[in-house]
């Protein structure tokens, strides 16, 4: 009897075995992100909901920042699709939105504002993020920029990522409010994307006129909803029980 095997010539039984440990693993990471923040769960914790061993768990993920970089590239393709379905809005309105959401979405969550940081801050997750948020900006931002290219807008999109990473670590309070903290980040921002100084204030008397907390619980909730659904967890349910 010939055992079927992989092209790397592991049995596909073993292959089989090793996708549905690796999804359990994110399903309970994903989960406990969520439910208590990136720093207070440990590879000891994950691996024991998962029901396998700490050596298993470092066999397929090597590290806990592993399963983060897999979890940031779901959140920033599907965090920001409110702003991207508000239909018939300049370029500017919308990167402008998608801007105040995330600084919102840092403040109702805590354990969003660490995984946030914590993405931020490592190499590979923080190069996604700039990788992806560069082209973002070249489509955006090009014309300002005549004879630029995609490594222009990379190179500025790591000095306006370190703001962000600054704006969203200091919290809010009664002296820097949601509102002043959006309109610092997208002055300084659009200062560097060499907005004209009329269309920053168009831009941010825009902002200034929508609900920026109710849309950020939005999203939020659809996030949260869209990650149950993927990862197969239900965290509505156990906060609910706490």
């Amino acid at each position: 009897m010939r055992i079927k095997t992989t092209k790397g010539g592991l049995p596909m039984t073993l292959r089989k075995d090793t996708l549905e440990t690796k999804r359990r693993i994110l399903s309970v990471c994903v989960r406990l992100f969520l439910q208590q923040g990136y720093h207070a769960t440990s590879i000891s914790q994950i691996a024991a909901e998962a029901g396998i061993s700490v050596s298993t768990f470092q066999n397929i993920f090597h590290t806990k920042d592993a399963v983060l970089h897999e979890l940031i590239g779901f959140m920033f393709s599907g965090q920001f699709s409110a702003a991207r379905d508000m239909t018939g809005l300049p370029p500017l309105y919308i990167y402008a939105a998608e801007t105040a959401i995330q600084l919102a979405l840092t403040e109702l969550n805590e354990n969003l504002r660490d995984i946030y940081l914590v993405a931020y801050s490592l190499p590979e997750t923080a190069e996604y993020i700039h990788r992806q948020t560069a082209a973002e900006l070249l489509a955006i931002f090009g014309p300002n920029f005549p004879g630029s290219g995609p490594q222009d807008f990379y190179e500025l999109e790591i000095g306006t990522a370190g703001l962000m990473r600054g704006y969203m670590a200091q919290r809010c309070g009664l002296y820097f409010p949601l509102e002043r903290k959006i309109q610092r980040f997208l002055t300084s921002s659009m200062r560097v994307y060499r907005v004209p100084e009329e269309e920053q204030s168009q831009a941010l008397a825009y902002i200034a006129g929508l609900n920026v907390t109710a849309t950020a619980n939005d999203v939020m909730a659809k996030l949260f909803s869209l990650l149950e659904m993927t990862f197969d967890f239900k965290l509505t349910e156990t906060e609910e029980t706490t």
